[in-house]
């Protein structure tokens, strides 16, 4: 029977559990990402340490610094001109708006099923410059919102990262121990089934990492040399917003179909239509090449559980659930898939 002292003893260390746990919920998803990042870029670590003479702190300090470089400044970039650019953006669509011709353009017109639509609201909407300016009274609120809200999960997302780099550094350190431990337990708990499992974990994490964080890069590497030569507004910002929007696949289209609509307006239509053709062909064909290739090797997570993951990931964790939500979900998923055919197989060989 539990004696006294067994009892305290429990309830204590469920106390202690539950205490680190409310202390850390704060810094969980940071931690969560530093710990895939630390998986993902565990075998440049181990090269970088074999050339600094395994010296382990300053193998840290070197993956420290080439994450400062490569995830936080480019994500300053984005939150300092992401607040000017949204009120730019506003300030021309209600110019834009304002100054409407009299008539529909003639391409408007000429559109299939929905031009004589579109061609009748135009008309309605220059009849009464009083009902237009409601219009716009009523749109350009929530609008400004939407951005407003967009900027500040941006700047949230500059803070994640901040404190993700900050714990990748600890992780990288002490990685080595820390992988020791974790397998000692997994071992001891699940035995030789759990020690597979998080093997499995590793191996997905750094396959989904690859194609997510590959086919961002490659995408916004496109992007930008499309978004240069066609004269959009600071390519360099519209690239990174295809990066981090990659992961949706309506994501890149929204960025330079925007660009394209831009250049339009502005009266450069051959390069809005080559920005238009360029973005089809190139950048959008980037995502069902590069990614299959570089994923070939982990399951593909579904387009339900893409979408439903990045959406679940920014309201759980902020900016950086972007990746982390699809990454989560595609362990899980993986997980699962092995453990249903290993008991089918296990089943097999009863029958």
């Amino acid at each position: 029977m539990i004696n006294t002292n067994q009892i305290a003893r429990i309830l204590l260390i469920s106390l202690l559990i539950v205490g680190c746990v409310f202390v850390l919920y704060p810094f969980m998803a940071a931690m969560l990402f530093a710990a895939i990042i630390c998986v993902f870029t565990w075998p440049l670590y181990q090269r970088i340490r074999r050339v600094l003479g395994s010296r382990d702190r300053l193998a840290a300090v070197t993956m420290t610094l080439l994450l400062l470089f490569s995830l936080i400044l480019p994500m300053a970039y984005l939150a300092v001109n992401l607040a000017d650019s949204a009120t730019v953006l506003m300030d021309e669509a209600q110019s834009a708006l304002q100054s409407l011709q009299p008539a529909a353009p003639a391409w408007l017109k000429n559109l299939p099923i929905i031009g004589e639509q579109l061609d009748e609201s135009w008309q309605r909407a220059l009849v009464s410059h009083e009902e237009l300016m409601r219009l716009l009274n009523q749109y350009a609120e929530p609008i400004r919102t939407f951005l407003l809200q967009a900027v500040q999960l941006v700047m949230g997302g500059f803070l994640q990262l901040v404190l993700v780099v900050f714990v990748a550094f600890f992780f990288y350190r002490d990685g080595a121990r820390l992988a020791s431990h974790i397998n000692a337990i997994v071992r001891r708990v699940g035995g030789e089934f759990g020690h597979e499992m998080l093997v499995l974990s590793c191996n997905t994490v750094k396959g989904v990492m690859l194609g997510v964080f590959g086919t961002a890069l490659a995408q916004a590497s496109v992007a930008l040399f499309g978004f240069w030569l066609a004269g959009a507004p600071m390519p360099m910002l519209l690239a990174l917003a295809t990066f981090f929007l990659s992961v949706i696949p309506v994501g890149p289209p929204l960025v330079w179909g925007g660009a394209s609509l831009w250049l339009f307006n502005h009266g450069d239509q051959g390069w809005a239509i080559f920005l238009l053709i360029y973005g089809l062909l190139v950048i959008s064909t980037v995502d069902n090449i590069i990614k299959p290739i570089l994923i070939s090797h982990t399951s593909r997570l579904p387009l339900l559980l893409v979408v439903l993951g990045v959406l679940g990931g920014v309201l759980m964790f902020g900016f950086i659930g972007i990746f982390l939500g699809p990454t989560l979900l595609a362990v899980g998923l993986t997980l699962v898939s092995h453990w249903v055919e290993l008991q089918n197989k296990r089943a097999d060989d009863v029958a």
